[in-house]
């Protein structure tokens, strides 16, 4: 029965997977014909951005701008996600620590992130470190306010079961409390990456000298219009391959939650 199950299931993903491609491939093509020809230095042609993105990309700008745009990135939103996940569980489990820090979380929360770039350079300078720091900082709320949530709805029993068997704190914490929450906290956590690819961006457009962001900028300002959308078409690319990376994990972990492993 489960090896006739198994086959049903890789054909539904395989399907899907297929039906998600059709969207994208139209759009290509009408992309591609609606831009042949195009003599207007605002809408170039597809052709001329495939050029200018292999040119750009491929092989000049790799190494000194893609790699550091989403190694400061990636740095933040790890940072973001130990900070998060450590000070929501302390949260969670006490209520009253909570209520005191939640004032100044809210107000922190909602700083606009794009006022924050300038201060940062203030109090940091110009380098790597004000474009980590901003990162994590605007990045871990997400995943704070999800693994808050996520610890509250433990149900009870399991903190009884856990009682029952001795458990220490910390083994609570690894073996159930953690756990538990993960749906939550995967949630909080797919959010934040979306927040920290729009932090890589903008921190990049202020006072920087590489980056995917830097570069895209310095193409609008010398009025480069194919290799400004060959930057953007690099950006979509990006969030696509991070977003696609983090469901696959996100889906192992979480295997035992989804009935179908579908998420």
């Amino acid at each position: 029965m489960t090896s006739v199950v198994r086959p049903r299931r890789t054909g539904r993903r395989f399907t899907a997977w297929l039906v998600s491609l059709v969207v994208p491939a139209a759009a290509l093509l009408a992309w591609w014909f609606a831009s042949l020809g195009s003599t207007s230095p605002f809408w170039p042609s597809l052709r001329s951005i495939l050029v200018s993105f292999q040119q750009l990309w491929l092989f000049s700008r790799f190494a000194s701008d893609v790699l550091p745009s989403a190694g400061r990135m990636l740095l933040g939103y790890c940072v973001a996600a130990v900070v998060g996940v450590a000070l929501g569980v302390l949260f969670g489990r006490l209520p009253l620590l909570h209520r005191a820090f939640d004032p100044a979380l809210q107000f922190c929360r909602a700083l606009p992130a794009t006022a924050l770039v300038p201060v940062s350079i203030v109090l940091l300078g110009i380098g790597d470190l004000p474009k980590i720091v901003l990162t994590a900082f605007v990045t871990v709320f997400p995943v704070l306010l999800n693994t808050i949530d996520g610890v509250r709805a433990i149900d009870r029993e399991l903190e009884d079961a856990a009682q029952s068997y001795r458990l220490t704190r910390r083994q609570r914490v690894l073996h159930v409390q953690l756990p538990a929450a993960a749906p939550n906290i995967l949630a909080g956590m797919r959010i934040a990456l979306t927040v920290a690819f729009v932090m890589m961006v903008v921190t990049e457009l202020v006072a920087a000298t590489n980056g995917i962001g830097f570069v895209t900028l310095q193409a609008q300002q010398s009025f480069e219009v194919s290799q400004m959308w060959a930057g953007m078409l690099l950006l979509g690319i990006l969030g696509v391959l991070f977003n696609g990376a983090f469901v696959l994990v996100e889906r192992r972990l979480l295997r035992w939650y989804t009935k179908d492993g579908e998420s």
